[in-house]
């Protein structure tokens, strides 16, 4: 997981197409060519809309198409039906998914049509969030009982006369509609469509050294930009959000994972195998995130310069069985 001005489905469409390249296709519309191709050395990779994802897919598939002689196409699809794309085998792998138990239960547990793919290696985090200058002036913004102090610094054009809380697509994770309900503070969500949305907004907020209150998430380039400080929530303990109308803790801390389809878990060959070794650090992570989004290379070009620096970690994902 991932929040997120206002911008259009089909403006957002369009970024992440311009950010996943010419083989990238909406999946809620059409499968890839690629998908479960017999006989043919090809894969089918998920990408997500946040750039953290979009740097897993970009190294894989650079890897996958050099190293392995594979043909990679990657495909646009939220997070649920990402699982419905990975259960027809419409896509061959999903690299990041920051937690979805109804949909394991269903396709892993019980259909078996999906396969766990093995820990990403990166820790994901979603949280509350204040900008560092705001919360070193007022320290104590960073308790969530003291937020309603600060609702009318917060406020903006948008958010009906309450403080703003500043999601990002409606079709990320979040809890923070019943949060701001169950916590009894006043404060109103507000999308703003999708990550480089969100991340436009919180830009110009820094630029301008004015408060805001964000819904946010660790691993994530921008905290190298913009420094953020969490606002502390009521403790997260296990089960605390299994009720999504009845949420009033902190979301959780959770290793990443990677799905694959079942069948080409069992005959993807060396493709298959390569997804589940690929496990990297935050650090790495975000080098490639931090390319593509901020210095604005191509994803190809960004996972050529950090395969070209970064021999070691790569090969071993390809010598392990």
């Amino acid at each position: 997981m991932a929040a997120r001005t206002r911008i259009t489905a089909l403006a957002a469409a369009a970024a992440l197409m311009a950010l996943t390249g010419c083989g990238a296709a909406d999946m809620t519309k059409q499968s890839s060519p690629y998908a479960a191709a017999q006989g043919a050395k090809t894969v089918t990779l998920s990408v997500q809309s946040w750039v953290g994802a979009q740097a897993n897919v970009a190294v894989a598939k650079y890897l996958l198409e050099h190293e392995l002689g594979y043909r990679v196409d990657t495909v646009q699809v939220d997070e649920v039906p990402a699982w419905d794309a990975l259960s027809q085998g419409r896509v061959d792998a999903i690299l990041e998914d920051w937690g979805h138990p109804e949909q394991e239960q269903r396709y892993v547990k019980d259909k078996k049509t999906i396969a766990p793919g093995g820990e990403l290696g990166v820790t994901g985090h979603i949280g509350w969030f204040v900008p560092a200058y705001f919360a070193e002036a007022h320290p104590d913004v960073t308790d969530w009982r003291n937020l309603d102090k600060y609702a009318d610094r917060l406020r903006t054009a948008e958010s009906g006369g309450k403080g703003q809380l500043l999601d990002g697509s409606p079709s990320y994770i979040t809890n923070d509609k019943a949060l701001v309900s169950n916590l009894k503070l006043d404060y109103q969500v507000v999308f703003s469509g999708s990550e480089a949305a969100q991340i436009t907004q919180i830009k110009q907020f820094a630029k301008e050294r004015k408060p805001f209150l964000t819904y946010w998430y660790k691993p994530q380039w921008l905290f190298e930009k913009v420094p953020m400080t969490e606002v502390k929530l009521p403790p997260y303990k296990e089960g605390c959000d299994a009720d999504p109308k009845k949420v009033a803790c902190a979301y959780p801390h959770t290793p990443l994972q990677k799905f694959l389809n079942a069948g080409f878990e069992k005959s993807g060959g060396k493709a298959a195998a390569f997804l589940k070794n690929f496990a990297w650090t935050t650090k790495e992570q975000n080098d490639v995130a931090l390319m593509i989004a901020d210095r604005k290379m191509s994803p190809e070009a960004a996972a050529e310069k950090w395969v070209k620096e970064n021999g070691p970690t790569w090969k071993a994902w390809l010598a392990k069985k």
